[in-house]
């Protein structure tokens, strides 16, 4: 297939495209089903064309892991919302369904083509009240987009999915993809300022509402109570000039080149994005990784001094043992590195040891399942930090340091965690971050880490106070 559909520029090549969707949908094995279709165009940046791919949809979703995948998607076809502890299981079951009934006229389109179903879970299984309302984050959502544009290296493939009940559904949808390739190819993104000033006020201070939690943290792991809580804080910044979540994000392209760039966006005033250095899986062929990463070495301080923190290695090892064990527990034989390596991700340096096993046979949500939460954004033991993040934090998580990501139509799977994000709502931004408290960690640092971690996003922005003049806000330190 990939041979019949080089670069299309004639009218012959539209022909060529129908004549194979035809035959799709004429060698069907249902009456009628959600079809698709791809087609290689010129290189693309998805990151750039996702606003003319997205033109006439609310959904957008950005996956910017260059020089990996760059996928951007955009528009609902088939979706699922819901809670519960059966989510995972629930999402698997949904995205093998949706994935093996499709009327696939794109086969043998590489692995980058592939359709997916986007992910993004909520942190915990179901919504907490909070302040007599109910947060607004579905704990499962789960959609099949119309449109996905990406990119690996030099290839580009667009894919659309559509309803079809007869032939001429099916002129109309590969119609549809012929027109947004001759879109996307006759569109020069505009070049954005990327030095475009965002205008922001602190709404409160994290630091009131987290020194009480804190202090509590430091109690239960001192005395023993917990071996590790990651207490997060939340920032919310009041926005006084728009604020584009793209161009926020291609901004972190260059400054957090390690990191895979997200962006779920539900309509005009919704938008939760960020950069996210920590992989909860990756399933390809039956090879599955994912990555442990905790201890934070942040501005002035070097990687030596990270690795020689007896405080900061015993915390990597509490995440390294958990993600072995879970993958243990469900049949599978980690293998991971003996010492922990150094992991840079702008300002911030991590402990990371990658955790591979020989996944064959194992559905990618089961083990993702497994996982959430690990200790490096939750704690141990697991159901009582649980239980003490939700009595702790004032606030509810959301999708901060939950799984987001997708599933294609092999099985394949990527998962990140949700950290190093924002959530944008109206004119109202929220960063949130964390740090994980052990026995022997001090207030003090943890403190400086949850400001560096927050001023990933924060420094992005330009943070005023009440009185409009500038000042240094705890973000900025």
């Amino acid at each position: 297939m990939t041979a019949a559909f080089k670069q299309p520029t004639a009218a012959q090549s539209f022909g060529t495209l129908l004549e194979w969707a035809q035959r799709a949908w004429n060698q069907r094995q249902v009456e009628e089903g959600t079809f698709s279709i791809a087609l290689p165009i010129a290189p693309q940046d998805p990151l750039k064309q996702l606003p003319c791919l997205a033109v006439d949809s609310s959904f957008r979703f950005l996956w910017d892991s260059a020089p990996g995948l760059c996928l951007a998607a955009a528009g609902q076809c088939q979706h699922l919302e819901l809670a519960g502890p059966r989510r995972f299981e629930l999402a698997q079951r949904f995205s093998d369904t949706t994935l093996q009934r499709l009327i696939d006229a794109s086969p043998e389109a590489p692995c980058q083509a592939r359709s997916r179903v986007l992910l993004a879970f909520s942190f915990f299984e179901q919504s907490k009240e909070q302040q007599g309302h109910i947060d607004a984050v579905p704990c499962l959502q789960a959609l099949l987009p119309r449109w996905q544009l990406s990119r690996h290296g030099q290839q580009s493939w667009l894919r659309m999915h559509g309803h079809a009940c007869d032939p001429s559904d099916v002129r109309v949808l590969t119609e549809a993809l012929w027109q947004m390739a001759e879109a996307l190819n006759a569109t020069s993104p505009l070049a954005e300022q990327d030095d475009a000033t965002v205008l922001g006020t602190p709404v409160g201070c994290w630091k009131e509402s987290y020194q009480p939690a804190l202090e509590q943290g430091l109690k239960l792991v001192n005395d023993g109570a917990l071996h590790k809580l990651v207490l997060a804080v939340r920032q919310s910044i009041e926005l006084t000039t728009p604020l584009s979540p793209l161009r926020l994000l291609r901004r972190l392209r260059h400054q957090q080149t390690g990191s895979c760039r997200f962006l779920w966006q539900r309509g005009s005033k919704d938008a939760f994005f960020g950069a996210s250095p920590e992989r909860l899986l990756n399933l390809r062929n039956g090879r599955l990784r994912s990555d442990a990463l905790a201890g934070t070495a942040g501005r002035g301080e070097g990687g030596d001094t990270l690795m020689q923190s007896s405080k900061d290695r015993h915390e990597h090892e509490l995440v390294v043992k958990a993600i072995s064990d879970s993958l243990g527990e469900k049949g599978l034989n980690p293998q991971r590195p003996r010492r922990p390596q150094l992991a840079r991700h702008g300002h911030l340096i991590h402990l990371h040891t990658p955790i591979c096993a020989d996944a064959t046979g194992h559905q990618a949500l089961a083990l993702a399942a497994a996982l959430h939460p690990t200790p490096a954004v939750a704690g141990l033991p697991r159901r009582e930090a649980m239980h003490w993040l939700q009595t702790l934090e004032p606030f509810e998580r959301g999708g901060y340091a939950a799984p987001i990501g997708w599933i294609d139509q092999a099985g394949d799977a990527e998962l990140r965690v949700a950290i190093r994000c924002g959530h944008l709502r109206g004119n109202q931004l929220d960063l949130t971050a964390g740090a994980g408290l052990v026995r022997g960690s001090i207030a003090e640092r943890e403190l400086q880490e949850v400001s560096q971690k927050l001023a990933v996003l924060a420094d992005q922005l330009d943070l005023h106070s009440g009185n409009r003049e500038r000042t240094q806000t705890p973000l900025q330190r």
